[in-house]
């Protein structure tokens, strides 16, 4: 089988890929490098440096390669850049999307996954754990095109038969994150504790999120990749377990050695205050969080340390 995976030099992705290789499957990575390292590229991968905005670039790979299966990771992913800009969030999320979704049934794939927000589309919930049934009220841009995308991919299953399953993810952490970015609070805190710097907490860091280790999260698309599939297609992959970034704060500073306190800043727009995601759905096919937060974080420390 051969596997199309679009922002595959990006964090997540690029964990994917290594899985999907190391499963057997042929892989092809499309990616445009604006985020994503080439040096997260797999050797035994084939690589195409398009954007997913460029419609005939990414035909020619289509009718080249011929995927069987399509892994959609291609995105804006911070939410405080989409809630600046709109306009950019939705070329990429969604145009970018439509335009990968398109090439997908017109080279008859035969299954289509999306990497969505368990995060950001649930918008402040109204019950917890959210479950894939709660009601979707997005805070940010980044929520919106999300929950935008995987409306698109419903379409495109509805009127052209193209099989999928949607991932929503809590928040995803690990070796190779940015930690220079806006998104990703674990390598961010990581590098500033390893160098001695301050760290951030933006509002009162009572605020929550649900946080599952990468590895756990490639292991989730390997799965829904193969699994038989019935009529549930929306899977929440995190850990159920709320964090607050206080915590979060005081797990790394340990196990740093970090001897300096948050400095406090406004809450910013557009975020969730606490949310947390009821996994039992993708449980119930096998899959499970097998690394702990505090295994993860020692993970990725030593993975920033090696980088620096």
């Amino acid at each position: 089988m051969k596997v199309l995976i679009t922002g595959g030099c990006g964090f997540i992705g690029s964990h994917v890929q290594d899985h999907y290789l190391r499963a057997g499957y042929e892989v092809v990575v499309v990616d445009n490098l604006s985020s994503g390292k080439k040096e997260f590229l797999n050797s035994l991968a084939n690589f195409y440096q398009v954007d997913v905005r460029d419609f005939s670039s990414l035909e020619r790979i289509f009718l080249k390669e011929r995927p069987d299966i399509v892994n959609h990771h291609a995105a804006q992913i911070s939410v405080v850049y989409s809630t600046r800009n709109p306009q950019e969030d939705a070329e990429i999320n969604i145009k970018g999307l439509i335009n990968v979704l398109d090439l997908s049934v017109k080279y008859s794939v035969k299954r289509f996954l999306f990497s969505s927000s368990g995060g950001a589309i649930y918008g402040n919930p109204i019950y917890l754990p959210c479950d894939e049934f709660h009601p979707v009220e997005p805070l940010s841009p980044y929520g919106v095109s999300k929950y935008s995308g995987e409306l698109y991919v419903r379409y495109f299953h509805k009127n052209f038969g193209l099989d999928y399953a949607v991932l929503r993810y809590g928040n995803v952490f690990g070796p190779r994150q940015d930690p220079y970015g806006e998104a990703g609070v674990v390598a961010i805190f990581g590098l500033n504790m390893l160098q001695d710097k301050e760290c951030f907490i933006f509002g009162d860091g009572n605020q929550e999120r649900d946080f599952v280790y990468v590895e756990d999260v490639a292991k989730a698309n390997l799965l829904l990749t193969e699994a038989i599939l019935g009529k549930e297609r929306e899977f929440n992959v995190g850990s159920g377990v709320g964090t607050s970034v206080n915590r979060l704060f005081n797990i790394m500073k340990d196990i740093t050695g970090y001897k300096r306190e948050p400095v406090y800043k406004e809450a910013r727009k557009g975020e969730v205050y606490r949310v947390y995601l009821n996994t039992e759905r993708i449980r119930r096919m096998g899959w499970s969080p097998s690394v702990s937060l505090e295994e993860g974080i020692r993970r990725t420390v030593e993975h920033i340390k090696q980088g620096n």
